[in-house]
């Protein structure tokens, strides 16, 4: 199994308000994507970390391999959600794979 940790930094001239909007529509979308996408074992996005916290979302998934890993990266459905409603939005982004 491999697992998939990405954390995001929101663009800090994007306002408090529509930082939770796109906090949402981030969730709502990868987490969508369990049953679209094979090879998904375990997907969630943490968007509510603590004010110590120098990251705005974090996504921690699993997948059943790196093959899989690598077929995620370019699904359609992967790719509509990163191009809609992550990477417009986002300053930092920060990856780590490892197996597990």
């Amino acid at each position: 199994m491999i697992k998939h940790v990405i954390l995001w930094k929101i663009k800090e001239e994007i306002s408090l308000e529509e930082k939770e909007q796109i906090k949402e529509g981030i969730k709502l979308g990868l987490e969508g994507l369990i049953d679209k996408v094979p090879g998904i074992v375990e997907i969630k996005v943490n968007t509510k970390g603590l004010p110590s916290s120098n990251a705005d979302v974090m996504l921690d998934s699993t997948f059943e391999s790196e093959e899989a890993l690598k077929n995620y990266a370019t699904h359609p459905e992967h790719v509509k959600v990163a191009d809609n409603n992550v990477r417009p939005y986002m300053e930092v982004r920060m990856c780590m794979d490892y197996e597990v």
